[in-house]
């Protein structure tokens, strides 16, 4: 439960947010839908290979007031009116088209911004250009394909449908923003239509997933799991293979002596995932993918020419034993074990630049096995990317290192838990020194951070972190720091007067770029009265 300070705040908040909705749209809303950020406490860029993370939900979040439309405006069938408290978001109409069969005018003109819904329904997405409401389009998208499509075998339509947005989670800080949104967006729409009964965590957070993939995003579930499935006073352990699984796992400060908190620090570089995708975000799903295939023929391992196995698929056909079979220690042992055999990816031709490590196009779909023609369709028809080397080796050693601290991390904090008594303060720095690891790996061979972000660690440590790392997406986004609880305000003291950006902010400012926080509840749907 919040303290009372954060349920007096909370309060508030949605009072304005029911009493603004009833001035916009004339009728109270009926229901308000919830869903948190979520920091990453360790596990970057290795849920899209379906090895596990470490997120915990946050306390900031994305609500929305909802209910069954009655203005004319939105009349048409399954019609949106979305607004925003925000008023840099102006307010969006848009109304679902169904399609009966054919090719739209959008489709015969080759529009490449346009997305369509598989089955039945169009709505436009503009990837190029991503605006707010593209989110809730993307929320939207799931729901009607779910419950509105030919295949769902229903003659229902979707209600008119009024929201009003507000958010305190930074847009582009790291946080998740964007899948709060989505997960809000999905929950919003389930609830109107009548649909949310009947639907699982797991259903939504796959839901979720899905719909995010419609703004360009090709997410691994994550930052979905996290903002669903989180619980209050710890973190999820989240696996993805070989299904989807969460294990809340308590985190040990409260019983550790001195006791620990967990402060995020925006380094205020905004990075939209969905707008520099192809020479970031999903340049660094496809790097991994083309590396596991070729990691697969070096190691003989069985490989059809359609198929685009993850990285942790290929450890287990390497294992030989059935995943089902596998407890999470077996995972890290095997991880252990299988370290060495990543060195046949790192290239051996001597002679190149720095930045130069990896390889050309052209060599990586020789390494892959397949023809030029296989390797377009097997791994760029579904995603643009953008690069002059694709560095397979340093992204498959970031994974695989990566997805040992996780385990590790998750050790430590089960040990903890099973300790009785107070907790000596080496559990924090072992903790932290495995937040430094992955931060390191994060920038030097993922090369997801920036020179703000490593800035931001650089001064969490002096400032007397046990701990520091990026979190998120990455270049750019927020830092999270394991800190002494009594130590929070001299933390945040010290990183304000050492990261320039920080100087001129006002205090509102300063509150809402750098703050600590505690593991929130995940999603959820709150009833009106009428």
């Amino acid at each position: 439960m919040p303290d009372l300070q954060t349920a007096a705040e909370q309060a508030v908040r949605y009072n304005n947010l029911v009493e603004e909705f009833e001035k916009r749209f004339g009728h109270k809303p009926s229901y308000i839908a919830r869903a948190p950020g979520r920091v990453n406490l360790i596990g970057e860029h290795i849920d899209y290979v379906l090895f596990g993370c470490f997120p915990a939900a946050v306390e900031r979040d994305i609500l929305i007031a909802c209910g069954p439309s009655s203005a004319t405006a939105s009349t048409g069938t399954g019609g949106v009116q979305a607004h925003n408290l925000n008023p840099k978001y102006q307010p969006q109409t848009f109304v679902p088209m169904f399609k009966t069969g054919g090719i739209t005018a959008a489709e015969e003109a080759g529009a490449a911004s346009t997305v369509h819904a598989e089955a039945a329904w169009q709505l436009d997405i503009d990837k190029r250009e991503l605006r707010w409401e593209s989110y809730v389009k993307a929320g939207y998208y799931g729901v009607l394909n779910r419950f509105f499509s030919a295949a769902s075998g229903t003659q229902e339509h979707p209600v008119p449908v009024d929201l009003l947005f507000t958010g305190s989670v930074p847009s582009g800080s790291g946080l998740s923003s964007s899948a709060a949104m989505v997960v809000a967006s999905t929950l919003a729409f389930l609830t109107v239509n009548n649909k949310l009964e009947g639907v699982s965590k797991g259903q939504l957070v796959e839901m979720a997933m899905e719909n995010e993939k419609r703004v360009g995003v090709n997410s691994g579930g994550l930052d979905q799991a996290a903002s669903v499935i989180c619980t209050p006073h710890s973190a999820i352990f989240v696996n993805f293979y070989p299904k989807l699984s969460a294990e809340p796992i308590p985190l040990p400060t409260p019983r550790t002596i001195p006791r620990a908190i967990f402060v995020c620090a925006n380094s205020l570089v905004v990075s939209d995932k969905a707008v520099t995708a192809k020479f970031h975000y999903n340049l660094r799903v496809v790097e991994t993918l083309v590396a596991a295939r070729v990691l697969g023929r070096l190691l003989n391992l069985p490989l059809t020419p359609t198929e685009r196995p993850t990285l942790r698929v290929i450890l287990t056909r390497w294992l030989g034993t059935p995943e089902a079979d596998l407890e999470k220690e077996d995972v890290k042992s095997a991880i252990e074990r299988f370290l060495p055999e990543i060195e046949k990816l790192r290239p051996t031709r001597e002679g190149r630049e720095p930045g130069e490590e990896g390889v050309t196009m052209k060599e990586m779909i020789e390494l892959s096995g397949l023809s030029e023609e296989q390797f377009n369709q097997v791994y760029l028809s579904w995603v643009e990317v953008e690069a002059e080397y694709f560095q397979l080796y340093k992204r498959t050693r970031h994974v695989f290192t990566e997805a040992l601290r996780v385990l590790e991390f998750r050790e430590v904090c089960v040990r903890a838990q099973a300790t009785e008594g107070d907790l000596p303060e080496e559990t924090l720095k072992q903790l932290g020194a495995l937040l430094d690891a992955s931060h390191e790996s994060c920038s030097t061979l993922c090369e997801s951070s920036c020179p703000e972000v490593d800035e931001l660690t650089r001064l969490a440590k002096a400032a007397g972190a046990y701990g520091s790392r990026i979190t998120g997406a990455g270049w750019g986004g927020c830092t999270v720091s394991l800190v002494a609880e009594d130590r929070v305000e001299e933390f945040i003291a010290k990183i304000k007067e050492g990261y320039a950006p920080y100087r001129e902010l006002s205090d509102e400012k300063l509150r809402d770029a750098i703050f600590a926080t505690k593991p929130s509840s995940g999603a959820f749907v709150l009833k009106l009265d009428a």
